[in-house]
């Protein structure tokens, strides 16, 4: 029972962070958007690695995180490995595919390729700063995507509501806030309830994305960039406003 509580849960906060994204683009858009190329690279190598696994056998001890084995390649080859079993690596294979692309088209590619890095290294080293002995801040447990993507996945909630402050205000886009308060708050609530690896890098991944998206501004607050035919005036003008 305990189990299935953790996946729903887990699947519940992916789904909270998709539907932020959707928003965050625009659905109605998506069919206006450009191939995006770098997410189709990045499952690639993520499907790549499901298939050497499966190919040979070697290619987990060669490449997961197994803190008993040495290797520096291992803190980014083990995103690349999966150990979920078949439901749980057609789920990452799925939810890498459709954030990346969601990230690319906000974002752009270089830097959704930078935050799904950070994503990786990141969980890494949360332990040490914050002294987690006994719970892992790291979802991968050895091997994994799903923390990376789930890092990705919240990044876009932190611009969501960065719009939604500077559009009117909560109460003026009351389902827009719910999306993007929702992942911090949920993904905290993970962790501190169940341990939860992927709710506290999801709970970072929106800490950076707010970062990134002032840092970057204005050229991370066009998500109308990656249209083939561009956005209305009007939208782009609620762009630039936010």
């Amino acid at each position: 029972m305990g189990a299935l509580v953790f996946n729903v849960t887990t699947a519940a906060l992916m789904v909270l962070m998709f539907k932020g994204g959707l928003s965050l683009l625009g659905e109605g858009t998506l069919r206006q958007r450009r191939t995006p190329w770098a997410a189709i690279g990045l499952t690639t190598l993520v499907i790549a690695g499901l298939v050497t696994q499966l190919t040979w056998s070697a290619a987990t001890d060669t490449f997961d995180s197994d803190p008993a084995r040495t290797g520096w390649w291992r803190i980014a080859t083990s995103v690349f490995m999966q150990n979920g079993g078949p439901a749980g690596d057609a789920w990452n294979i799925a939810t890498i595919a459709v954030i990346a692309a969601l990230a690319e088209w906000f974002w752009g590619g270089p830097l959704m390729l930078g935050l799904f890095t950070a994503g990786i290294l990141l969980p890494t080293y949360v332990d040490m700063l914050f002294g987690q002995s006994e719970r892992s801040a790291d979802p991968r447990n050895f091997a994994g995507s799903s923390g990376a993507t789930y890092f990705l996945a919240a990044t876009l909630a932190a611009p969501l509501l960065l719009r939604v402050l500077r559009t009117g205000g909560i109460g003026a886009h009351t389902k827009d806030a719910l999306l993007a308060l929702g992942v911090p708050v949920l993904g905290l609530a993970l962790w501190f309830a169940q341990s939860n690896g992927h709710g506290l890098v999801a709970a970072y991944g929106f800490a950076l994305g707010a970062v990134t998206c002032l840092v970057a501004r204005p050229a991370a607050l066009r998500p109308d960039a990656d249209r083939r035919s561009g956005a209305v005036e009007g939208e782009r003008e609620a762009v630039r406003e936010a």
